[in-house]
């Protein structure tokens, strides 16, 4: 029976962790190990991993500050099994993660994967609202796992994995913003399989403060620029949308100064998150907090987006960063 490893990067986090690994405690298939990498925290979890040795196989490893691209390779080399699955220490695993996991890859067998995410009953409004913003085909174009997508699946570290094959062949996360799209690119190039497990999905906290996601999603849109100059040919329509949106934005609410009726497209787009995430949650206070959280991720991700633009592409500054990305691993 293959065996999976876990690996999961972790900074400041331990009650984060002790979530998790009271998730994985309930799992209905338990051949996995965990390995727990410690980024050179002030608030350690190793007394929270303590708790779990007796019932988990988990390995807790402490290491310098790195990043969480180098913490993730730390945990590769650490860990025995088939395949490495990767999640972020604000996930929670559902209790058949790992069968419904073993039963995909019985089926259809995939060198590399990726799930979905969802939000937990237990999550906040706030956060409920925050995972539509990132979810919603209307925001992001299904490009995390949605039934509706706008580009081709691509794996991300919240809810990755691949085979022990792949990393001996293709290597590790470079250190950089959107290094789960670089590897999951090198995989492809490489001549691996990758596929989408639907069923696979994780429950994902993401950021629990406006301040917080705002960063987030304007750091996302600087990341595309960085993966269009390593990857010209992965820059695709849907990842620019969110600039032209913002673009759209400042144009209509200009010439609003002239007449109230070039605000009308705001308007039908706020009926329609609105009533989008009404359905979807049917709770009004969720609906409510969903449509400025999802103006706040287009218009942040746009931001981010612009800016690396004008940087790097017309600009041509710091392009030394890229030709050093450009020489790792190759």
């Amino acid at each position: 029976m293959r065996l999976y490893s876990i690996i999961v990067p972790v900074y400041n986090r331990p009650d984060e962790i002790d979530e998790l690994l009271s998730s994985l405690v309930e799992q209905s298939h338990t051949h996995f190990e965990t390995v727990i990498i410690e980024d050179g925290s002030s608030r350690p979890c190793n007394d929270v991993v303590a708790r779990y040795h007796d019932r988990l196989r988990v390995k807790y490893i402490l290491k310098p500050n790195t990043g969480r691209s180098d913490s993730r390779n730390v945990g590769m080399t650490h860990a025995t099994g088939h395949y490495f699955v990767f999640v972020d220490s604000d996930c929670i695993l559902p209790p058949n993660y790992f069968e419904m996991l073993e039963q995909a890859l019985q089926r259809t067998q995939a060198d590399c994967f990726g799930g979905p995410d969802r939000d937990h009953p237990s999550f906040t409004d706030l956060q409920k609202a925050i995972n539509y913003a990132m979810t919603s085909f209307w925001t992001t174009g299904g490009i995390r796992g949605g039934k509706v997508q706008m580009e081709k699946f691509v794996p991300r570290t919240f809810n990755m994995g691949f085979s022990r094959a792949v990393y001996e062949a293709v290597g590790g996360f470079k250190d950089m913003f959107g290094e789960d799209v670089d590897l999951s690119t090198r995989i492809r190039q490489a001549g691996f399989s990758t596929l989408l497990f639907r069923d696979v999905f994780v429950y994902h906290k993401r950021r629990v403060s406006v301040g917080k996601f705002c960063k987030q999603v304007y750091i996302f849109g600087t990341a595309r620029i960085n993966l269009y100059k390593l990857y010209p040919q992965s820059l695709k329509l849907v990842h620019t949308l969110p600039a032209a949106f913002t673009v759209g934005s400042v144009a209509l609410l200009g010439a609003a100064w002239w007449s109230l009726w070039f605000l009308t497209p705001f308007a039908c787009l706020i009926l329609l998150l609105f009533i989008d995430s009404m359905t979807r949650y049917r709770r009004l206070r969720i609906a409510l907090l969903a449509v400025p959280t999802c103006f706040l991720q287009l218009y942040g991700y746009g931001a981010g987006f612009l800016v690396s633009f004008m940087k790097k592409v017309v600009l041509r500054r710091g392009l030394e960063d890229i030709e050093t990305l450009k020489r790792v691993y190759r």
